[in-house]
């Protein structure tokens, strides 16, 4: 399980690493590609308010971060949010485009698996005041 979660985990990082760069090499030399229907539309203000840069950016660092094989905890929350915007635009204006989605997140369960004690505190309900840092 471990030779599988760092496979995973370096073609997660590669992945995200690609998809940052040709982000803004797109935005900044051809503009959006081509799609037809709604999924163009947003392409288009995806790309008209600059919020690709952001995403871009953040598909950089987080997948750099997992090639590096730092912060990989941060990262995986991160590619997180940045996966299921994926997924829901996918599911939603253009279902032929999923299977990389899925395999992506297949690869974030790989990675997260084992880090799950690291996960874990995201998802409790209330923090305690020894893990909010008050002094007593």
């Amino acid at each position: 399980m471990k030779i599988l979660s760092i496979v995973a985990r370096i073609l997660l990082g590669l992945a995200f690493t690609a998809a940052g760069l040709s982000g803004f090499v797109i935005f900044f030399t051809s503009g959006p590609p081509a799609m037809p229907g709604l999924a163009g539309e947003f392409q288009s203000v995806f790309f008209r308010s600059h919020w690709v840069l952001f995403v871009d950016a953040v598909q950089l660092v987080t997948g750099a971060l997992m090639l590096i094989n730092r912060f990989t905890p941060l990262a995986l929350v991160a590619i997180a949010a940045v996966l299921a915007n994926i997924l829901a635009f996918h599911i939603t204006l253009m279902p032929l485009g999923i299977f990389p989605g899925l395999i992506l997140t297949i690869c974030w369960l790989l990675v997260a698996l084992p880090l799950r004690s690291c996960l874990g505190p995201l998802l409790v309900a209330r923090a305690s005041a020894s893990q909010q840092g008050a002094r007593s």
